[in-house]
């Protein structure tokens, strides 16, 4: 089969695709016929440095997340799951490639009128946005900001953010984004790449209640500063390169919570369950804004790690 090999980390360029052999599933699992596979910003630093939850024994094919059709089943599993749409995790390795095998209780089916590429979309970027709203215990009224706002997890928050009733800000970074996140319907938009966008904040909400923070480094201490006593911070990404240094001394001064919110496996599976129910139902849209066939996985890196991308990458395979 056709698959994607990193030997070495270091840049884009170590992604390298090539032959590999065609999985077979044991006991237990089942073979899925890959259709997309999902890309987030973590495998792009698993790539540069080895650094993140996946293993590190080298060489192997990235990837950890794909949607497809089960083709395959192994000894003890249900011959009736052949020929259904799933999306799944793979463990941490695997998904750039044609086919992959994970355990039978791994994928999740895609529910009827929701396209694969969507629900691959909505994977981890859709449970991670739930999990933050809900860490966040929104309030209707309450004024929010998204930074990365026109990425794949910013996009979503913004959708939830509204549903719930909050005021959106939604920041992001050059003319371009910020012109998206207008067509999408959003009123109050900034350009976090303009000196002064903490002022133009300030100006369009008197200050905030919560910020989800998905840049760190300084501008997440920008929009730290913008929040009022009683606000919330939580972080979910670090576009910037850093997570923002935000003593807990100073935010407990100001009377602010910081929020890393985490969930058992679990939870994650309920939440991922959740974010394709409302994908299906049109209640949550996820952002596609670029695709790569598997053999250019290593532009689809290049372009995340410059921060041209908007929404959600994948790969696609025919």
């Amino acid at each position: 089969m056709r698959a994607v090999w990193l030997r070495e980390f270091g840049g884009p360029e170590v992604l390298v695709p090539g032959p590999a052999p065609d999985p077979v599933p044991g006991a237990g699992q089942v073979l899925i016929e890959v259709a997309h596979a999902n890309l987030t910003f973590v495998e792009t630093m698993f790539r540069a440095t080895g650094f993140g939850p996946f293993a590190r024994e080298l060489p192997l094919i990235p990837g950890n997340g794909v949607g497809g059709t089960i083709a395959e089943v192994g000894p003890g599993v249900d011959p009736a799951l052949v020929g259904r749409r799933v999306v799944s995790s793979t463990g941490g390795t695997g998904g750039y490639a044609e086919r992959v095998a994970v355990a039978h209780d791994a994928p999740l089916p895609v529910p009827d009128g929701l396209p694969l590429d969507q629900a691959v979309a909505l994977l981890a970027d859709g449970r991670t946005a739930l999990m933050l709203v809900r860490a966040a215990g929104l309030r209707a009224g309450e004024r929010v900001l998204v930074e990365a706002a026109a990425g794949g997890v910013g996009s979503l928050l913004t959708q939830l953010v509204t549903a719930a009733g909050a005021r959106v800000v939604a920041a992001a970074g050059g003319p371009r984004k910020v012109a998206l996140l207008r067509g999408r319907g959003l009123d109050v938009v900034i350009d976090y790449r303009q000196p002064d966008w903490p002022d133009r904040v300030h100006a369009a909400t008197g200050g905030l209640d919560v910020v989800f923070d998905g840049v760190g480094g300084p501008i997440a201490r920008a929009a730290f500063d913008l929040l009022d006593p009683g606000g919330r911070m939580l972080s979910f990404g670090l576009a910037g390169g850093t997570w923002a240094d935000l003593p807990a001394e100073v935010a407990a001064a100001r009377k602010v919570t910081l929020l890393r919110p985490s969930a058992p496996p679990h939870e994650l599976r309920a939440l991922t369950e959740q974010a394709l129910a409302e994908g299906a139902a049109g209640r949550l849209r996820p952002l596609i804004g670029q695709r790569f066939p598997l053999e250019r996985a290593a532009d689809a890196h290049a372009a995340m790690q410059s921060r041209a991308t908007v929404g959600k990458t994948l790969l696609d395979l025919p």
